[in-house]
C-alpha cells in the first residue's frame, strides 16, 4: 500500500481556486505583486480627449469671429439685415457654420448696446493681475454690474489672481482694420498705406500702418474710430476697402510685456495653466466683450501659447 500523502491547508488553498475566482476575470484575479496589469486604454482616451479639446477650441474661435463681426456690422450699419448687406452676409455664413440663432441675435443686439431681451447694456472694465506679473484688462457689456463683478471675482480667486490697477501696462487706443474689398469676379485695385494716409489723418487718425497680413491698420484716439469708418465709406476708397474691425482697444506697452515660462520671473507650469484656465473662463462668460493682456510666449510651450493666444484680443 502506498504511503499516505499529507496535504497542508496552505497548499490546498494554493492549488484549489476559491469559488469566486471561477467567475472573475483575469484582471480581478491578478496578484498585486507578480502579475502585470492589462492595458487600460488610457492612451487611447487621452488621444480622444486631446482631439476633442482641439476641435472645441477651433469651434469656439470660429464662433467668436462670427459674433464679433455681427456686433461690428450691427453697430456700424444698423441691425436690419435687409438694409445691411454686410450683416446679412455674416448672418448667412454663421448659420452655415452652425452658430445658434440665439447667439446670432444676441450679437446683433449687442451692436446696438442692448441685450437680446432689449435691456440696456452698461460698459464695465475690470483690471486683473496674475502671478507673477501678467496684467489683464477685461471689457464687459452687462445688464448687471453687481452680478458680473461677483461672477468674475469668484473666477479670479479660484485661479490665484487679484483685482488691482493694471491700466498703466496698456495704452487706450482706437483701431480700424481695413482690407481690400472682395467682389466676385472682379479684381480689386490695391490700396496702400500711402494712398489712404492723407484721408485718414484728415478723419482724425494718429497713425497708419500695414500688419503682417497686408491689412491697413489705422490708429486713432479712443472712441474716434467711427470718423475713419465714415471717411472710408464715403470717399474714393468705398469700392476698394472693407472694414474688418473698428473698436477701442487696450494695446499693451512693449516695455511692460510679461514672458510666459520665464525662469527668472519664477513662473511655474501650474501658474501658466491657471492663467490659461482663467482666460478661457472669461471667454466663456457671456458678458465679456474683450480680453487684453501684456503676456508674451517666452519659454512657454507652443500648445499652451496657442490656446491662450486665441482667447485673447490683440
Amino acid at each position: 500500500m502506498p504511503p499516505a500523502t499529507s496535504v497542508s491547508m496552505a497548499g490546498l488553498r494554493q492549488t484549489v481556486p476559491a469559488t469566486w475566482t471561477r467567475f472573475a476575470c483575469a484582471q480581478c484575479r491578478r496578484t498585486l505583486a507578480t502579475t502585470p496589469a492589462v492595458a487600460s486604454g488610457h492612451n487611447r482616451w487621452s488621444k480622444i480627449r486631446h482631439e476633442k479639446g482641439a476641435a472645441d477650441l477651433k469651434k469656439t474661435a470660429l464662433r467668436t469671429g462670427f459674433t464679433k463681426n455681427l456686433t461690428l456690422y450691427s453697430q456700424l450699419y444698423g441691425p436690419d439685415p435687409n438694409m445691411n448687406a454686410q450683416l446679412a452676409s455674416v448672418m448667412q455664413n454663421a448659420k452655415k457654420a452652425g452658430v445658434p440663432k440665439a447667439v446670432i441675435e444676441a450679437a446683433i443686439a449687442r451692436g446696438q448696446g442692448k441685450s437680446a431681451d432689449g435691456a440696456r447694456l452698461d460698459n464695465v472694465t475690470y483690471e486683473i493681475m496674475m502671478p507673477p506679473s501678467v496684467a489683464l484688462i477685461v471689457d464687459l457689456e452687462t445688464e448687471s454690474k453687481a452680478r458680473a463683478l461677483q461672477d468674475l471675482n469668484s473666477i479670479i480667486r479660484r485661479k490665484g489672481g487679484n483685482m488691482t490697477s493694471t491700466k498703466f501696462f496698456f495704452t487706450h487706443r482706437g483701431r480700424v482694420i481695413l482690407a481690400p474689398a472682395e467682389k466676385e469676379g472682379e479684381e480689386t485695385p490695391e490700396v496702400t498705406v500711402d494712398d489712404i494716409l492723407e484721408d485718414a489723418i484728415e478723419a482724425g487718425a494718429e497713425d497708419v500702418e500695414s500688419d503682417e497680413e497686408g491689412q491697413i491698420v489705422v490708429w486713432t484716439a479712443p472712441l474716434q474710430t467711427n470718423a475713419v469708418v465714415t471717411a472710408v465709406e464715403e470717399d474714393r476708397f468705398k469700392a476698394k476697402l472693407s472694414v474688418i474691425s473698428a473698436d477701442t482697444i487696450w494695446a499693451y506697452n512693449e516695455e511692460t510685456q510679461a514672458p510666459l515660462g520665464d525662469s527668472s520671473g519664477g513662473q511655474s507650469l501650474v501658474e501658466q495653466r491657471k492663467l490659461l484656465e482663467l482666460v478661457a473662463a472669461f471667454r466663456a462668460y457671456a458678458d465679456v466683450r474683450a480680453i487684453y493682456s501684456n503676456v508674451a510666449q517666452g519659454e512657454a510651450s507652443d500648445e499652451i501659447w496657442q490656446q491662450l493666444a486665441q482667447d485673447l484680443d490683440w
